[in-house]
């Protein structure tokens, strides 16, 4: 299934195969895509009435041993450079029978838990690390755990612990070398560096408070001069570990713990991924034009983020249900930049004004 963008202004590919993940992923030709980023159902949470669901197994175990043939298949179709970023939650050894959804517009509530084989009641089930060290095994480069900090999490009553507020997001990659578009996702530096770095250290008159100081006053200095030992220039901007020239920048790396809130959707879907989520992910791991891919679709929100970005997409979703809200969403998604540039066409006067009410008409 196809979503029809032939009115928008993508060039980009996008699928939505509305099927089982393992199998639909076995239908794909190798290496065909750049990039992987998803959220699988978490371990014994919902219950989506879908036959071959992922989430309702008996045991953790049962239930990692089916991601990790899910996510080698995921790599036979990624390049060789190619990524997987998977989100996946925790979840505590407990008992409870079924518990019906909070409100009317979501249909599937929690399903009933039992303690499983092995642990104890209240024990915390450890599943992100057990499927991470799963997948490693299995061939895969464990290269980092994101920690997502969510900045809006759901309150808990809990008396004998904390409130949770995090998840993982698990960078793997399918070779030791592997893309990663680092500039693309760096931050700005802090304010008080920003301020440091534009000074000019040449015409500081400089401080001759320094005790025993023989070569003049003290002045300011930039960070990561590596010093006499790098490079034969005596020239302090040569002084850097590959003797090059140091350019000082405004950004750095983005840190590996990422704030951000949790989405609000109006659809009828709860596990909604947020775009803010997917952003640096699709952004580090793949090239513009290149394809990304979810096995668990879901709403569609990757391929929101993916085509918006300029990529292509291939999503799976055994929820017959969900797989046409990705589709809804993702034409939407590539339609909105020409609806967005004919606004700016109307406004800047390039398109006959007529057009204009037929134009508001269409936005609205």
């Amino acid at each position: 299934m196809k979503p029809d963008i032939s009115n928008s202004e993508a060039v980009v590919s996008v699928e939505i195969i509305n099927g089982d993940a393992l199998e639909s992923l076995r239908g794909l030709p190798g290496e065909c895509c750049d990039m992987c980023v998803t959220s699988p159902p978490y371990f014994g949470l919902r219950n989506y009435d879908v036959e071959g669901q992922i989430g309702l197994e008996e045991s953790p175990e049962e239930y990692v041993e089916k991601l990790v043939e899910i996510f080698r298949e995921v790599r036979r179709v990624l390049r060789q450079d190619g990524t997987l970023w998977l989100n996946v939650g925790d979840s505590y050894a407990t008992r409870s029978g079924p518990q019906p959804p909070m409100n009317t517009r979501n249909k599937h509530g929690h399903t009933a838990k039992s303690v499983p084989v092995g642990f104890k009641q209240k024990d915390l089930l450890g599943i992100p690390w057990m499927l991470a060290f799963a997948l490693r095994a299995d061939g895969w480069y464990l290269r980092q755990d994101i920690i997502w900090n969510k900045t809006n999490c759901m309150p808990e009553s809990v008396k004998d612990r904390c409130t949770k507020s995090h998840e993982y997001i698990f960078l793997l990659s399918k070779s030791p070398h592997y893309y990663f578009d680092a500039e693309a996702i760096s931050e700005p530096i802090a304010g008080s560096s920003t301020k440091r770095y534009l000074q000019n250290i040449e015409a500081q008159k400089g401080s001759d408070r320094q005790p025993g100081k023989s070569n003049g006053p003290m002045k300011a200095a930039l960070p990561r001069f590596g010093g006499e030992k790098y490079g034969e220039s005596g020239k302090k901007e040569f002084k850097t570990k590959d003797g090059g020239v140091y350019v000082p920048t405004l950004r750095r790396n983005k840190r590996d713990v990422w704030n951000i809130s949790t989405a609000h959707f109006d659809g009828g879907h709860f596990a909604v991924f947020p775009e803010k989520l997917a952003l640096p992910c699709i952004l580090a791991g793949s090239r513009p034009g290149g394809t990304v891919l979810d096995p668990f679709c879901g709403s569609g929100t990757a391929g929101v983020v993916a085509v918006r970005e300029g990529r292509g997409f291939i999503g799976i979703e055994i929820n017959p249900e969900y797989s046409e809200m990705s589709e809804r969403r993702i034409k939407e998604a590539a339609e909105r930049p020409k609806k967005e540039k004919r606004r700016r066409q109307v406004e800047d006067g390039q398109l006959p004004g007529q057009m204009e009410m037929k134009f508001e008409e269409d936005w609205e």
